[in-house]
């Protein structure tokens, strides 16, 4: 349902539009954006959605986001793909996915949670409990191909890339971990590469181009690799991430920027684990050479058992056990930036880096030579890119939570905290609050600026808003 009449129309791009798309970079300056978020003008409408965390997907005239209605009994529910008209926000379709059984997701989290992604002529769903939807503009059924459920209490997050007419997900689990490439016109596959070193992580790649080769990035866990586009095999590595990976690295200045933090990783807190042979000493009752729940006492190791427990029998063996401690022992928060090597498959260098006041869960924006990091409590920090100087470190009307990470155009960022505050801050080194607007909806989805517009989705509606006049 529409609240407020339209803006003008703007030119839109036919570009594939889909989760941070080009290159992680969340920027568009094609046209004015509003700055005065709090004006009651700039809201042009307002659309009630079922909830959901997918980021909206804009291309042409229509906005694509993904939906779930919870059921009355655990593991049940509905899937939606949702297509909107821009301009007014009507509802022009709805699909809903053929999923058996919702997966499991963390109590924060939701089972609509990937972005849709979208090319101008056809429209792509990814749904953990099922897999790949592909439909036409006018919502019919092109393809499918199911996948998962996957290993994972806490649900599938990582959304589709669209790239070259190429379709590319990247699912890390807590096994049978993989990287797949797909005909985005047919569903066939191209090439899909295990990743059998990783666990669970939720970052969805980026395309970074060095010379004239695009690379496909993949943060995850302990590791950023770099895969050729065309063939899928591995062309670079680079260590010292967090054990958990959420955010998507960012490009600028012929640089990326990757922020990975989780808990347990700083030096002063990390988590650890006894070596396998004095738990089995201290804690194997049964002398079986398992560890069941009931018998281990580490807080740390009961509150991940699940995860460590890969073959799923309800006991740690040795290799579970160890494989769990290395990554404890080798997981590094950091925020750095790589610099590429001259060579377009060549190993890059670090630029510079920081050890401190790095966010879990939102993605650095880079915009206009400046980087910007959100951390929960609504702290902002602006790093100069080339260098990685501190610029300015404040705190902004929107505290609490932030999972939706920074958007940026027309020498705008844009902020919104899991409280719905959206904050509207002037760009640069010394960046300035220029307004704010308190939704008083919960929101996750990070929002998204196209052609003049920034559309916000809330846990209860897509609000769409423009420069008011």
């Amino acid at each position: 349902m529409s609240l407020v009449a339209a803006a003008p129309a703007v030119s839109l791009a036919e570009s594939p539009a889909y989760f941070r798309a080009g290159g992680g970079i969340a920027v568009d300056d094609e046209a004015p954006l509003p700055e005065k978020i709090d004006d009651e003008k700039a809201l042009l409408w307002k659309t009630p959605l079922a909830p959901g965390h997918s980021t909206p997907c804009v291309n042409g005239d229509s906005v694509y986001v993904t939906t779930f209605e919870k059921g009355k009994e655990a593991g049940t529910g509905k899937l939606f793909t949702v297509a909107l008209n821009r301009d007014t926000g009507e509802v022009r379709w709805s699909r809903e996915a053929p999923a058996k059984k919702i997966e499991t997701i963390h109590s924060s989290s939701s089972p609509a949670t990937a972005s849709p992604a979208c090319d101008g002529e056809r429209v792509y769903a990814f749904f953990g409990s099922y897999g790949f939807l592909c439909y036409d503009l006018a919502g019919k059924l092109v393809w499918e191909k199911p996948l998962g459920p996957f290993q994972d209490e806490f649900g599938a997050a990582s959304s589709p890339v669209l790239v070259d007419g190429k379709l590319i997900i990247n699912q890390d689990h807590d096994r049978d971990n993989f990287l797949l490439c797909l005909d985005a016109k047919t569903g066939n596959e191209i090439w899909k590469t295990a990743r059998p070193g990783f666990t669970r992580s939720y970052s969805t790649p980026v395309v970074w181009t060095v010379g004239d080769r695009k690379q496909l990035l993949v943060t995850g866990a302990l590791q950023l690799v770099s895969y050729d586009l065309e063939t899928g095999k591995q062309l670079w590595s680079q260590d010292g991430l967090a054990r958990i990976m959420n955010t998507t690295p960012a490009t600028g200045e012929g640089l990326l920027f990757i922020s990975a933090w989780s808990p347990g990783g700083d030096s002063e807190a990390r988590i650890a684990m006894e070596p396998w042979n004095e738990a089995v000493r201290l804690w194997d009752k049964n002398k079986d050479g398992k560890l069941l729940r009931e018998e281990v006492d580490n807080k740390e190791v009961l509150d991940r058992f699940f995860r460590i427990d890969l073959n799923q029998d309800l006991g740690l063996d040795k290799e579970e056990w160890e494989k769990y401690a290395s990554v404890f022992e080798k997981a590094r928060n950091a925020f750095f930036a790589l610099r590429p090597a001259a060579s377009s498959a060549g190993q890059p260098e670090v630029a510079w880096e920081h050890l401190k006041g790095i966010p879990y869960v939102p993605s650095p924006l880079a915009y206009r030579g400046v980087v910007y990091l959100t951390k929960e409590g609504g702290i902002v920090t602006s790093y100069d890119a080339k260098t990685g100087d501190i610029l300015k470190n404040g705190r902004i009307k929107g505290t609490g939570a932030y999972y939706a990470s920074a958007v940026a155009g027309d020498g705008k960022v844009y902020l919104v905290s899991e409280k719905g505050v959206v904050s509207v801050l002037k760009a640069g080194g010394e960046w300035e609050v220029l307004s704010s607007r308190d939704l008083m909806e919960r929101t996750v989805a990070t929002p998204v600026v196209s052609g003049g517009r920034l559309f916000v989705r809330s846990e209860a509606a897509l609000y769409c808003f423009g420069k008011a006049k």
